[in-house]
């Protein structure tokens, strides 16, 4: 039972401020001797909780599963589903709620309308994750340690003379779009088809997934999207995060990092 403690301690001893932590850090947050310290992290390690670069420590996305039968008991794709339905039939066009994997955004949540010219989308779909609103949020909102890691492995194509393939402008637009807390992009993957997104936070406050709304250009315009949609949009994100026990606002400094695949 005290080793049972004592691991769970030194997981908790993890946090958004402390994400890395040496060996000597990890003994004085925990109050263990550093040969304690250093057994429980090389047990942690071992079991595939914890993973090391040598001198340093941080959480793995395993310990997720410590937390998935609470988590499964209220879904975030239940939750989200009955909101994102009556934003579509507030704003009259599609809306969907997507997390970031790896280099793309999947759909997990996807509330179509019934006009004959709807974007093309289903759940399971994928886009890549700098030319999408859902995609910008995300991005907006990982550690930068995991942005870094992001334009290592991305490859930004052009898809038409709207897209913007430059890190330094992305990294600028992605500033801009955590400091305004949503994103919108205007047919830089799709001609005619414009999109905003928002976060959705969960109970830390971390960003966990986005949810937007995408729409014709030639129907929607970018005042009309910017001042009709946006504001339902972010009203339906702070519903869905105040449902999983967060705040809207989030905690300053705490971003989330993509499990390593």
């Amino acid at each position: 039972m005290q080793s049972l403690e004592r691991g769970l301690a030194m997981l908790l001893a993890f946090d958004a401020e402390h994400a890395r932590l040496t060996l000597r850090e990890a003994a004085e947050a925990t109050g263990f001797s550093r040969p304690a310290a250093r057994r429980l992290l090389l047990t942690l390690e071992a079991l595939g909780y914890i993973s090391s670069d040598g001198s340093t420590y941080q959480l793995t996305s395993r310990v997720l599963t410590l937390g998935y039968g609470f988590l499964a008991s209220r879904s975030i794709h239940e939750v989200a589903e009955r909101h994102l339905e009556r934003l579509s039939a507030s704003i009259g066009e599609s809306s969907s709620l997507s997390m970031l994997d790896e280099t793309d955004v999947v759909f997990v949540v996807r509330v179509p309308t019934h006009r004959i010219m709807n974007y093309r989308l289903s759940v399971g779909a994928r886009l890549p994750a700098y030319v999408s609103a859902h995609g910008r949020v995300l991005l907006a909102n990982i550690s930068d340690e995991a942005l870094d890691r992001y334009f290592r492995q991305a490859e930004l194509l052009r898809f038409n003379s709207r897209t913007c393939t430059s890190e330094v402008q992305l990294r600028a637009a992605l500033a801009k779009v955590r400091s305004q807390g949503w994103a919108m992009i205007d047919q830089e993957f799709e001609t005619n088809v414009r999109a905003i997104g928002a976060p959705v936070r969960d109970a830390a406050g971390l960003v966990v997934a986005a949810i937007g709304c995408s729409c014709h250009a030639g129907r929607v315009s970018i005042d009309q999207l910017s001042e009709e949609f946006l504001p339902c949009l972010r009203e339906t994100a702070a519903a869905i995060t105040a449902d999983l026990g967060g705040s809207p606002e989030g905690s300053p400094g705490r971003h989330r990092t993509p499990p390593q695949q």
